[in-house]
C-alpha cells in the first residue's frame, strides 16, 4: 500500500505540474485542459487520501498486536486456586504412641505412670514397680538394643576422650582447660544401638490408642 502511494503522489504531483506548463505555453486551451484533468486530480487526491489512511491503520494495528503478544508472555501466570493441604505424616509420632502401647501391654506402664500412688504404700508401690519393672525391660529388649556408654562401674576413676560427642557426657564440678578430662563416674549413661519397632504401614488422621477401654457386657 505505501508503494501505490507514493505512485499516485508522483502521479498527481508530474500532473500538476504539466497542467501549470500547459496553462502558460496554451493558454487557449485552459478551460479545455481544466475540465478534462481536474476531475482527474481531484480522484487521485482522494485515492492518495485514502491509502494513506489504510497504511496508518496497518502500520498502528500491527504493534498493538505485537504489544499484546509481548504483554501475554510478560504476564504473570494466573494463580492456580489453592488446593486443599495434604494431610500431616504423623506416621513417626504413631509408633512412638504404638511402642508406648507395647510398654503399656508388656508392663502397664502408663497405668503406673498416670495413677496417683500417694495414697498407697510403699510395699504397694514397690510390688507394683516390679511388675512395671519386668515387663518394660522385656519390651524394650524386645524392640531396642540398649547399651552403657561407659563400661567401668559408678564411682571409678575414667577419661573423658578428646573430640567427645557433647550428648555422650554431662560434666559436673570444676571444668577447666581442654579434653581430655579425668574424673569419677557418677552414672555410666546409656545410648541406643539398634531400633527395631513395629512399622506403621497405614495411619490415619488420629494417633493409635494405647489401650483400648475394656467394657464388660452384662
Amino acid at each position: 500500500m505505501r508503494k501505490v502511494s507514493i505512485i499516485v503522489a508522483a502521479a498527481l504531483a508530474v500532473l500538476t505540474i504539466a497542467i501549470l506548463v500547459l496553462d502558460i505555453v496554451l493558454p487557449a486551451y485552459t478551460g479545455i485542459l481544466h475540465a478534462v484533468t481536474l476531475p482527474l486530480i481531484a480522484a487521485l487526491a482522494v485515492f492518495l487520501l485514502i491509502a494513506i489512511l489504510l497504511d496508518r491503520g496497518r502500520r498502528a494495528a500491527v504493534p498493538a498486536a505485537a504489544a499484546a503478544e509481548i504483554a501475554a508472555t510478560l504476564a504473570p501466570p494466573a494463580r492456580l486456586a489453592p488446593s486443599a493441604a495434604p494431610p500431616p505424616d504423623n506416621r513417626h509420632a504413631a509408633e512412638v504412641v504404638s511402642f508406648l502401647a507395647l510398654l503399656q501391654e508388656k508392663g502397664r506402664l502408663v497405668d503406673f505412670l498416670m495413677d496417683d500412688i500417694t495414697g498407697y504404700s510403699d510395699a504397694q508401690v514397690g510390688a507394683a514397680a516390679r511388675v512395671v519393672h519386668e515387663g518394660c525391660k522385656a519390651a524394650l529388649a524386645e524392640h531396642l538394643v540398649v547399651e552403657p556408654i561407659r563400661s567401668e562401674s559408678e564411682g571409678d576413676k575414667v577419661v573423658v576422650p578428646t573430640g567427645y560427642a557433647a550428648d555422650d557426657y554431662r560434666l559436673v564440678g570444676k571444668i577447666t582447660g581442654q579434653a581430655p578430662f579425668t574424673g569419677t563416674l557418677v552414672h555410666h549413661g546409656w545410648r541406643v544401638e539398634r531400633v527395631a519397632l513395629p512399622r506403621l504401614i497405614r495411619t490415619t488422621d488420629r494417633l493409635p490408642t494405647i489401650a483400648p477401654a475394656e467394657v464388660e457386657l452384662s
